[in-house]
């Protein structure tokens, strides 16, 4: 059995690996270690997203409002300095471009998915608040994810307040965002479920998930590494049959990538990418 052999390969891989494979709204078909956490790395700026949306459809902002953009924020931590982020630890070049000036937190919100903007992703966490992210989570039935902190706020991390996901947690995130697209749901109305999607099948860091599907295949996902740390999650949409989730978390030496944050195709990216495509194979099988 496809799940069988799975687990007894992931078995000798060094560290720590989750996943979480299912259809939309079922019991999951194949789950490995999927309430371990692990540090969130970029995948937390997906329960980011749907608070920024949940805060424009309850009137407390508006996405197409000019934003400043700028570089510094509140830490976490109470009584500690502000912090800024470093642009050498950043993917996206674009949002730097507009310090000093404004931008849409429409605009900043898909840089932070597409292009993974750390920069993006702490101006939007300055405008909903940390309790809004933490909502979110618990609306999409997340047990054990946190978003305690923006990112490089290390005074936060020196005292362990931190940024933790689980592989069940952003499956169960996903799913609600790929289910409320269809329905009424806890997290957003349909419109804007499927706008928050919309922005996902955008995702330009394509090397795990994505890179094990068919060209072509759509799929709502988002990614995060850092080294010893590589997590893909999305939600795939096979032209034969019906959608399905699927998450990877990985704690392991394969994520040995670049240390400031820069897309680069690993070990642990190929071993996601194989992951999904046996999920991929076994699409017709998945139970309901």
């Amino acid at each position: 059995m496809i799940w069988e052999d799975l687990d007894a390969h992931l078995d000798r891989v060094p560290g720590t690996v989750s996943a979480y494979v299912g259809r939309l709204g079922a019991p999951p078909t194949w789950a490995r270690l999927g309430d371990a956490t692990h540090y969130a790395a970029s995948t937390m700026k997906a329960a980011v997203l749907v608070a920024l949306y949940r805060a424009a459809e309850a009137g407390r902002l508006d996405l197409d409002d000019p934003t400043p953009v700028r570089n510094s924020f509140d830490s976490a931590a109470p009584g500690a300095p502000r912090f800024t982020n470093d642009r050498n630890y950043d993917n996206d070049d674009a949002v730097w471009a507009r310090v000093g000036g404004t931008a849409p937190l429409r605009w900043l919100a898909e840089r932070m998915i597409i292009r993974s903007s750390n920069l993006a992703t702490n101006i939007i966490i300055g405008h909903v608040g940390l309790p809004a992210v933490a909502e979110a989570w618990a609306l999409a039935g997340a047990r054990h994810s946190v978003t305690g902190r923006g990112i490089e706020d290390y005074a936060a991390r020196d005292t362990n307040i931190d940024n933790l996901v689980t592989a069940a947690d952003l499956a169960a995130l996903l799913s609600e965002l790929a289910l409320g697209a269809r329905r009424p749901g806890p997290l957003a109305s349909p419109a804007g479920c499927a706008a928050m999607l919309d922005v996902l099948f955008a995702q330009e860091h394509r090397e795990d998930l994505a890179a094990g599907l068919p060209d072509g295949t759509r799929i709502a996902h988002k990614n995060g590494w850092i080294r010893g740390i590589r997590h893909g999650a999305g939600v795939v949409y096979p032209a034969d049959a019906p959608p399905y989730t699927i998450v990877v978390c990985t704690t392991t030496e394969l994520a040995d990538g670049g240390p400031s944050g820069e897309e680069t195709e690993d070990d642990a990216c190929r071993l996601i990418a194989n992951i999904s495509a046996r999920v991929w194979a076994s699409r017709h099988d998945l139970t309901d």
